[in-house]
């Protein structure tokens, strides 16, 4: 899918860049696999606005996707390959044999007419999936369970994908596209191959309209705020910092310090992602 650039014909079309749709098949979506998606603008139960910048957008209906690849044995034919507003990546339309649909994370160089199949007798090939244990190592996966049976968390965005390095008695190691390496139980289900739309990293927003159509409000800088608002308000034209660090609106220290609390699982974490 090539990166589709513009004529500077207006100022928000000059340096606008997009990915090609060639690849999309089906515009309408399954409507028995969506739901309606509540807008909350960042807001919480009560109203109040715990997180900042977010709000209006395009009106979205929720698919359901099939993150547990859980259809043991049964064969499905690839139907569509469809946009879905919820994530960066493409998903896929699957029929199964015994006459079930679903929507699944699209892998890349999947097509309409393509077989896939969940197992660990499933052949290697993108868009199939298997339990780490049965799948070779050095191939580049996606969407991969952190526990048995909970559906796919890791990489599951467009583009993205994982590389399974070795596996070691029960566990399985692998290689985040962060840089962190962590075990993974060989019983946690994975897809073969690179998440769909490979190009969506090298696309240009072009101009602020495109980000409000996605419910991205604006962002203001603390500089340009008054010292009541923003740790780094007032002063007399573009004035620095003035402070040991930069700090959030709530003066906590920003940009660099690390907040990951602990967690269970950090004892199957053999490298950070920040490790030289």
């Amino acid at each position: 899918m090539p990166v589709k650039t513009y004529k500077p014909t207006s100022p928000g079309r000059r340096g606008m860049s997009t990915v090609s749709t060639d690849d999309i098949t089906k515009t309408k979506p399954e409507r028995r696999l969506t739901k309606g998606k509540k807008q909350r603008a960042g807001r919480n139960a009560s109203g109040k606005l715990t997180v900042r910048h977010r709000g209006g957008g395009h009106k979205r209906r929720y698919r359901t996707i099939d993150f547990k690849r859980d259809k043991i044995g049964i064969p499905g034919t690839v139907k569509a390959i469809e946009y879905d507003p919820n994530r960066s990546a493409r998903i896929a339309l699957i029929a199964y044999k015994d006459g079930e649909k679903r929507y699944i994370l699209a892998a890349a160089r999947l097509k309409v007419g393509d077989i896939v199949l969940a197992g660990p007798d499933a052949p290697i090939r993108p868009g199939n999936s298997l339990p780490l244990g049965s799948i070779p190592a050095g191939t580049a996966i996606h969407n991969v369970e952190l526990q048995v049976g909970r559906g796919g968390q890791l990489a599951r965005s467009a583009g993205s994908s994982v590389q399974l390095m070795t596996k070691e008695s029960e566990f399985a190691v692998i290689r985040l596209p962060s840089g962190e390496i962590r075990r993974v139980h060989l019983g946690c289900m994975a897809t073969v191959g690179q998440a769909s739309n490979v190009d969506h990293s090298g696309t240009d927003t072009g101009k602020a309209g495109r980000a409000r159509w996605r419910g991205q409000r604006p962002t203001v800088r603390g500089s340009a705020m008054n010292p009541r608002d923003h740790p780094h308000g007032g002063g007399e034209g573009k004035s620095p910092i003035g402070m040991p660090g930069p700090k959030t609106p709530w003066g906590k220290p920003a940009l660099g310090l690390r907040t990951r609390k602990r967690k269970p699982s950090d004892k199957f974490i053999l490298r950070r992602r920040y490790a030289r």
